[in-house]
């Protein structure tokens, strides 16, 4: 019953981990405009927060047309 109830904890953090670090940036960035791989990058190499963050304080890329 314990291997069990860590199994579950483990798939869980693992998930929590994946949401944090790459689905969360990655779709931020593509709700602005700016390369989702990119800012996939910057979270796992600085840190999801710092990624966030990031595209919270830039918001919007300018559109082609705008440029």
């Amino acid at each position: 019953m314990e291997t069990i109830v860590a199994i579950v904890a483990s798939a869980l953090a693992l998930a929590f981990v994946i949401w944090l670090w790459i689905i969360v940036p990655m779709n931020m960035a593509q709700n602005r405009n700016r390369s989702g791989l990119i800012w996939v990058l910057i979270s796992i190499v600085g840190s999801p927060l710092l990624a966030i963050l990031l595209l919270y304080a830039l918001g919007d890329a300018p559109s082609a047309q705008e440029a």
